[in-house]
């Protein structure tokens, strides 16, 4: 039996997206809390030795560490054949809205939640107005994605929705508000019985 543990923090909305995935798939599995905001250096040791960067999320699938949330994403579809990996045609369509999001909602986002957290320090002068703008454009684009189902993949959640999940479920703490569009999407999304807030699938002391 496949051995899966998944270390990540509430407030990383990449670790959420690994989290998600895998309560989708109903897939058994471990979750380890990790301080994000503490020293990396006082980081659980086994999670130190599987990420170079001391990020999450990690996923070690039988010991061997997976890192990069896109890359878990992809290689939890293909390996469980779940989540748009059951065809060919789904993977496709699972790579492009990951490329997508890492490359638009996923670069903004995170930017604009942290910028209202710290009140904008540590950001140039003009980059918060420059992330919102770039973000504009990433909503008139966002109307053009879902196509005719649902969810991003058809009739059922996949890992593209898995990834565009990850920040937008947090408009509001980025200081944005979501499109008609954007709106009934996260609707649905909160509805899927497997759905949880960061707290549910992290937990301190897990």
């Amino acid at each position: 039996m496949t051995e899966l543990v998944l270390y990540g923090h509430p407030d990383s909305g990449h670790a959420c997206k690994v989290a998600l995935a895998l309560a989708l798939a109903g897939q058994p599995h471990r979750r380890v809390w990790v301080d994000i905001w503490a020293d990396p250096a006082t980081r659980p040791a086994d999670f130190l030795a599987g990420s170079p960067f001391a990020e999450v999320p990690l996923l070690r699938i039988d010991g061997v560490p997976l890192v990069q949330s896109g890359a878990i994403l992809l290689e939890l579809a293909a390996r469980l054949a779940c989540l748009g990996g059951e065809t060919p045609e789904g993977l496709r369509r699972g790579r492009e809205l990951l490329m997508w999001e890492a490359n638009r909602l996923g670069m903004c986002l995170p930017q604009l939640k942290e910028a209202r957290r710290t009140g904008g320090a540590g950001f140039p002068p003009g980059a918060v107005d420059w992330l919102r703008m770039r973000h504009a454009a990433d909503c008139a684009r966002f109307a053009a994605l879902p196509g005719d189902g649902p969810f991003f993949h058809g009739a059922a959640p996949g890992i593209g929705d898995c990834a565009i999940w990850g920040y937008a479920q947090w408009l509001d703490a980025a200081g944005v508000a979501p499109t008609p569009v954007m709106q009934t999407w996260l609707d649905r999304m909160r509805a899927l019985p497997a759905m949880r807030p960061p707290a549910g699938f992290f937990a301190p002391g897990a």
